[in-house]
């Protein structure tokens, strides 16, 4: 029989036909159990697994056990040690349990050097996850810790599998996905530092270090905290790339540009107390040629000209003098 706890608790039959553990009490009750096979949970705990409130009496606790027991027969013993109950399965009969070993075999990969082997496990392990961890059960002594650790794993090993990706493939592909973990997860640094390398790697070398300035940003604002050494060498490491590599220049623009000059005079006052400075606004009020024209270099040792001043024309050419003789 096989138990799952990443997501609602169900327990399967080996030929995969679902057992009916009945109502909610009872799934709670094997969740409890299921977290640690083999380690005995003490009865006023699944108490309050059945009912928070602490309503329910030992004797309600002993009688959900029983109709727990006869659901699941002789595929699982739950046998009463002490002041508690305790659920004799492998740890690999629960899905928890494989994926937490699926995992540490995918991250041991990773770290030897070998993205290729470690892909697979790790694409196992997190195909086990059907929803949040001990779904449904409520935040108690045992079920609220267990559930931070296991979600603390996922992460990990989504960062590994991303890792594992990038290492082998186009990082373009990587780069949707880290975006939003990186919006779920702002103070959490390994998912910046894998956009800002996927980014680096497809020459998106600006906007890798604009990912480098935010998490600094939110870790200083939040936490009160510099980023850690292998964030900030990472962002040396960018500043010190092959100029070949930094981003073109701006386009030249072919229209003048007119009515817009307090908006270019702000902007680069910016620039001048920031690294960066991010344009929002809907699709198609002129951010980018805002941008383009702020950031475009003055041409030649003249000032550079005020915005929509239309350029002077170009002196003639000289004559070569009349053909004597």
């Amino acid at each position: 029989m096989l138990f799952g706890i990443l997501g609602e608790t169900r327990a399967w039959y080996d030929d995969g036909t679902e057992v009916p553990l009945g109502g909610p009490a009872r799934r709670s009750l094997l969740a409890l159990l299921l977290i640690s096979p083999g380690t005995v949970v003490p009865a006023d705990r699944l108490a309050d697994a059945v009912d928070p409130d602490g309503t329910v009496s030992p004797h309600a606790v002993q009688s959900q056990i029983s109709r727990l027991r006869k659901a699941l027969g002789s595929a699982a013993v739950i046998e009463q040690a002490g002041p508690g109950y305790r659920v004799l399965v492998a740890p690999d009969d629960v899905d928890a349990g494989r994926f937490e070993r699926l995992a540490a075999k995918g991250r041991a990969a990773l770290r030897a050097g070998d993205p290729a082997g470690a892909l697979a496990p790790l694409r196992e392990a997190l195909a086990l996850w059907r929803g949040p961890a001990l779904d449904g059960l409520a935040d108690g002594e045992t079920a609220g810790p267990a559930a931070v650790r296991l979600e603390e794993h996922r992460l990990g090993a989504l960062e590994d599998r991303i890792e594992a990706e990038v290492r082998l493939g186009d990082p373009r592909t990587a780069v949707p996905e880290l975006r939003e973990l990186v919006s779920l997860h702002p103070l959490r640094e390994r998912p910046a530092a894998l956009l800002m390398r996927a980014l680096a790697a497809e020459g998106g070398q600006a906007a890798a270090l604009l990912v480098y300035e935010e998490t600094r940003r939110r870790l200083a604002d939040e936490l009160g905290a510099d980023p850690s050494a292998e964030l900030r060498e990472l962002h040396r490491e960018l500043l010190s790339a092959d100029p070949a590599s930094a981003p073109a220049a701006p386009p030249a623009q072919l229209t003048s540009f007119v009515g817009r000059t307090d908006e270019v005079t702000e902007v680069a006052g910016l620039l001048r107390v920031a690294r960066f400075v991010t344009l929002t606004g809907p699709g198609g009020v002129g951010k980018t040629r805002l941008s383009v024209e702020v950031a475009g270099p003055p041409h030649g040792p003249a000032p550079r000209r005020s915005v929509g001043e239309q350029a002077p024309p170009p002196a003639p050419a000289p004559q070569p003098p009349p053909h004597q003789g």
